[in-house]
């Protein structure tokens, strides 16, 4: 079990810190012509908010585990992560985007787990 808990965070890890970098490296126009057309209604700032997030959240993931430091922050940046996904679904949502919902929340799901494990 304990090898699967840590597939499963890697690949979360990796996957936000990839989409949280992303978003902090390019520009709006960039993100929505890459087929992020939500971030149409969101403001620079905020984008560049939530791909910190994105990236602060992903090593809260690993590194605390890994260096075996302050273990009480996987579950925490985990539950963020989650929420985050909670509400980027409904954005996706109110946007008409279900493929992006059904992805959304799988990601919160499996963050969900995490935490609870």
């Amino acid at each position: 079990m304990n090898t699967a808990i840590w597939i499963i965070t890697g690949l979360l890890a990796l996957g936000f810190l990839a989409s949280g970098l992303m978003k902090l490296a390019l520009p709006k126009p960039r993100l929505v012509a890459s087929g992020q057309a939500w971030a149409e209604d969101f403001s620079r700032p905020a984008i560049k908010a939530i791909g910190a997030v994105e990236v602060l959240g992903a090593v809260g993931l690993v590194a605390p585990a890994l260096l075996d430091v302050a273990t009480v922050l996987v579950p925490l940046a985990a539950t963020g992560l989650a929420a985050l996904m909670v509400g980027a679904a409904a954005v996706h949502a109110r946007r008409g985007e279900k493929p992006a919902v059904a992805v959304t929340s799988v990601l919160a799901a499996l963050a969900t787990f995490v935490a609870l494990t």
